[in-house]
């Protein structure tokens, strides 16, 4: 019992608490000011160059993501193990130093400045710079939940397709991606929440310009420093919102995931 109460006290200290002071920041004036805020051009554009962050996020790693999950679980060669290490490097990489080392390699004197010039493309101080920093941060969840479903399910399924004259991408879209759509599904929900949420990386890279690079991290950030309490209580209690619900279909997958196996184990049994 005592240990109950101190996992209650310590999840609410923690959690609790917080979100119930960032919703009384967000609705002390009232519902309509709360709502005025959504209408106002800025918040506009940073909510929509989140989302747009989001997209890229969760279209790249999902694609790149399962390929190179695929290649750790169904291919052996050598580098594996490096490989292997660096999909975790940006667990282990502040966000801060990860806008730093884009800014080396495409700021203004930047490494590959140059080239991005040649092809037209500005890439730090505007969305590509943000998009990619992004999709930096976020690059392990896809990979790291696909891959041990590829190690479960192993290759006999995909062999036999293979035998009966399927081509490889056949094979992938109607053998493998069915066997790991609730691992693919998981790591995209992860991937868009932290997507939602990143700041440092996103912010050194773009400047936060409001209006233009200011995604809605950036925004709190700045109505904080502009004493614009009303405005960073909304906006971040929209990103809260968004956040809850996809830890809400990810526990939904988990248990459909859960039932899924628990019927294949019983569908096993009886055979």
């Amino acid at each position: 019992m005592a240990l109950i109460a101190i996992a209650v006290t310590y999840v609410c200290a923690l959690v609790a608490v917080p979100a119930a002071a960032l919703l009384h920041g967000a609705f002390a004036e009232g519902l309509t000011r709360f709502a005025a805020v959504f209408t106002r051009p800025d918040v506009h554009s940073a909510l929509a160059l989140t989302a747009l962050m989001v997209l890229v996020a969760v279209l790249v790693n999902t694609i790149l993501g399962t390929a190179t999950a695929w290649v750790l679980t169904r291919d052996r060669f050598r580098g594996r193990a490096l490989l292997n290490g660096l999909v975790d490097v940006p667990f282990a990489i502040s966000p801060v130093i990860v806008g730093l080392v884009l800014l080396e390699l495409f700021g203004r004197k930047g490494l590959l400045t140059p080239f991005a010039s040649a092809l037209g493309v500005q890439i730090a101080f505007a969305w590509p710079g943000m998009a990619l920093a992004t999709t930096f941060v976020t690059l392990p969840f896809v990979v790291r939940e696909v891959a041990p479903v590829l190690e479960e399910i192993g290759t006999d399924q995909e062999s036999a397709a293979y035998t009966l004259g399927a081509s490889p991408l056949v094979t992938f879209f109607r053998v493998t991606l069915p066997s790991i759509r609730w691992g693919l599904a998981y790591g995209i929900s992860l991937t868009a929440a932290r997507a939602i949420g990143e700041f440092g990386a996103v912010l050194i890279i773009s400047g936060g310009v409001a209006g233009r690079t200011e995604t809605a991290t950036s925004f709190v950030y700045r109505a904080l420093e502009d004493r614009d309490d009303l405005g960073a209580h909304a906006v971040a209690v929209a990103l809260v919102t968004a956040s809850v619900i996809l830890l809400g279909a990810m526990e939904v997958l988990k248990r459909r995931r859960l039932g899924a196996d628990r019927s294949t184990g019983a569908d096993g049994a009886e055979v």
